[in-house]
């Protein structure tokens, strides 16, 4: 479990291709110094777990079936990546609740300055719009994020100088494709509401 608040931006070292998945070493010195083998790490808001942890350098491994539901495998040495660490016990909850089981892949739209932040459209594949409403939540890229206006095709969220500042999503451009997350309390309701999804 995650709150989709960035705890480290990482810095890909190595990504290599191993057995249809990609090997990944991750430089990340806060994050490593917590981290132990066998712990979750949700990195661009895809829960991997940590082979090894090499004293600044965490060591992934994305599977073939991540790979084809998410953007890691476009990762190469040189990348930023967003890091957060499996909640724990005790600790506060100050996004919202993201599993890190990516959804579905949007694309980037449009990037349009707004005051000190910016606004950004994310064009979504068809059905995930549907889980989504003004003022509600969701992850991009392992961010939690508002809503902040609905389109046919896209939605839009506001991107606060802290964000910006702390993640990667300053460096977003138009094409440029996102990890998305719903938020799992829609799911849940949809399944309880439609019967076809119950029998």
């Amino acid at each position: 479990m995650f709150t989709g608040i960035v705890r480290e931006l990482g810095r890909v070292v190595a990504a290599d291709e191993r057995g249809g998945g990609l090997a990944l070493a991750v430089e990340a010195p806060e994050t490593a110094a917590a981290l132990e083998p066998g712990d979750s790490l949700a990195v661009d808001g895809v829960c991997l777990t940590a082979e090894t942890v090499d004293g600044t350098r965490v060591h992934l491994h994305a599977v073939p079936e991540t790979l084809a539901r998410t953007t890691l495998g476009a990762l190469r040495e040189g990348d930023a990546v967003n890091l957060e660490p499996a909640l724990r016990a005790g600790e506060p909850l100050g996004g919202h609740y993201v599993q890190g089981h990516v959804d579905a892949v949007g694309r980037i739209q449009s990037v349009e300055a707004e005051g000190e932040g910016l606004r950004v459209f994310v064009e979504t594949p068809p059905g995930i719009l549907g889980y989504l409403v003004e003022k509600g939540s969701v992850a991009v890229d392992g961010v939690s994020l508002t809503v902040a206006e609905l389109a046919d095709d896209a939605f839009a969220v506001a991107l606060v100088p802290h964000t910006l500042e702390r993640t990667t999503l300053a460096a977003l451009l138009p094409g440029k494709h996102v990890n998305l997350e719903v938020d799992v309390l829609a799911k849940y309701v949809e399944r309880l509401l439609d019967p076809k999804l119950r029998s």
